[in-house]
């Protein structure tokens, strides 16, 4: 059995869902690795409210495991601090660093974040760049923007309109997976020479 590691905060771990197990992002794609019969397990590593500084704090702790998928989604709470992208970009290439250290086989998949439409200026713009840069530099798999179809629509989101309803991440689910599961092919291709 092959190990997929979901590493991120809120949006990974299922922040609100009734049933975290059934309904996050990671057990919706353990679900269809099941239906397509699949020997991998998905490992939901996600801590609601982690900044990229508080994964690159504790990611060490995760790669004592086998890991041969790694999908990083980290960055919505350094928007929501006001981090400087610039310190995003670190963090997260840090991150990817240790990662590819100690799992150099790994594949990597990067799932990006935007600032609403309605934040003006260029620190939109600086952070949704952070995430096509470091996936370009790391030839990761990348989603550009995780909540696209569901950010800012009422009934895809809970009360805080933040965090996706089970509805909104079947949506994000659908996206991410055409993603991941090319990557699969490649590792059982690996495992193979």
């Amino acid at each position: 059995m092959k190990n997929i590691l979901f590493f991120g905060d809120s949006l990974t771990a299922g922040y609100g869902l009734l049933n975290v197990s059934l309904e996050s992002l990671p057990a919706l794609i353990q679900a269809k690795i099941m239906t397509d019969k699949l020997p991998y397990h998905v490992i939901n590593a996600g801590v609601s409210g982690e900044t990229s500084a508080g994964g690159l704090a504790r990611i060490d702790l995760l790669l004592t495991k086998p890991v041969d998928v790694f999908v990083l989604e980290l960055g919505a709470n350094d928007i929501l601090r006001g981090i400087p992208p610039q310190t995003t970009a670190a963090n997260l290439q840090a991150i990817v660093n240790k990662v590819k250290a100690r799992h150099p086989q790994a594949k990597l998949v990067l799932l990006g974040m935007e600032l609403p439409q309605w934040i003006p200026g260029a620190f939109a713009g600086a952070f949704r760049a952070v995430f096509k840069q470091i996936a370009q530099a790391n030839h990761m798999a990348f989603v550009p923007f995780l909540l696209e179809g569901v950010a800012g629509v009422a009934h895809l989101n809970l009360r805080d309109g933040l965090h996706p309803t089970a509805v909104g991440y079947q949506i994000i689910a659908g996206k991410v997976w055409p993603v991941i599961r090319p990557l699969l092919n490649e590792v059982d291709e690996s495992w193979k020479s």
